[in-house]
């Protein structure tokens, strides 16, 4: 029994009594959808057992992936210049409309409009999630990737590559027609951007240092830096904590939103990308953490707990979580 394998096997007594009562509370089995980069495929995964319960064929290099709540997921096949819409009862389906290099994607309040960075046309693409379709589209000036909404779903910061020398602000006063509105010139070169869940404050991260910036959202105004660990880095939020991974580093810290450290854990290699569980107040237990290089979904609890550790696939760029029915 190689090190993944024990610790998956030690994990899922946890895990199997928590999420049995996880899914009674919702009405559903809680699930993790997971990107399998290699294999044209995302993964639906049981948190509670790591076990894969279904492939989803899907186009080539599903890259990222968002949940929309009881909606489903959007993901981005970067590659093929791609965006489907996973539904409730998991079923692929196209998003219409044009793109060049789809990277990631940042959920409105109401559910009803997503916004995704195209890093090939140089910018922000507004998808009627319902509808399936896309909107609108707003140049950013730079090749997007990450990027972060505020939980009242009035601004929008993108980092202009993943070592962007600048983060365009974009109002969503009219949510399907964003507006650029200003540039932030981070201390270093930027990577991952995320609201605190107040929104008062955005963090972003270094692509070329071991380096973490806090911003007023309001004003762009810099706060403070924080010492963090090889780039490139990610931020996730939950509840009054930040969840910052290192794929590089293979480590995993947590942070209280005033930026003090309060304890770290270690993944897999190649663990980039992190998300929280959805906002829903039934389901808000959950950080995922997959591995790229690995294969590896990590899970963590709400405090930075490690909860399991599955290989899944060949390669994992990204996952979130739903709950399925």
């Amino acid at each position: 029994m190689d090190r993944r394998d024990f610790l998956a096997a030690a994990a899922a007594p946890l895990l199997l009594g928590v999420a049995p009562a996880l899914a009674r509370s919702t009405g559903g089995t809680p699930l993790a959808l997971v990107t399998a980069d290699l294999e044209s495929s995302v993964l639906a995964v049981d948190v509670a057992t790591g076990r894969v319960l279904r492939r989803l064929r899907t186009p080539a290099d599903p890259r990222s992936i968002e949940s929309i709540g009881v909606i489903g997921a959007l993901v981005a096949h970067t590659a093929g210049g791609r965006m489907t819409l996973i539904d409730a009862d998991l079923r692929v389906r196209p998003i219409a409309g044009e793109f060049g290099a789809p990277r990631y994607t940042a959920v409105g309040p109401d559910r009803r409009l997503a916004y995704v960075t195209d890093s090939a046309r140089e910018e922000v693409a507004v998808v009627d999630v319902r509808g399936r379709r896309v909107v609108g589209r707003v140049r950013v000036g730079g090749p997007c990737r990450h990027l972060g909404i505020d939980r009242a779903g009035t601004r929008l910061w993108v980092a202009l590559g993943s070592k962007a020398n600048a983060i365009a602000v974009l109002s969503l006063a009219e949510a399907r027609r964003p507006r650029l509105v200003g540039t932030i010139r981070p201390p270093f070169l930027a990577h991952d951007v995320g609201f605190t869940p107040g929104g008062r404050r955005v963090w972003v991260t270094s692509g070329d240092r071991g380096r973490i910036a806090i911003y007023e959202a309001l004003t762009g105004k810099l706060v403070r830096t924080l010492a963090g660990d090889a780039p490139p880095q990610h931020v996730t939020f939950m509840g009054d904590s930040a969840f910052v991974t290192s794929g590089d580093d293979a480590v995993l810290r947590v942070h209280a939103l005033d930026g003090r450290l309060l304890r770290s854990a270690p993944v897999p290699a190649g663990s980039y990308n992190i998300q929280g569980s959805d906002d829903d107040e039934r389901a808000r237990r959950w950080i995922l953490t997959p591995s790229l290089s690995a294969g590896t979904l990590s899970i963590f609890s709400s405090r930075g707990a490690a909860l399991g550790e599955f290989r899944v696939a060949q390669s994992s760029h990204d996952a979130c979580f739903i709950v399925g029915t």
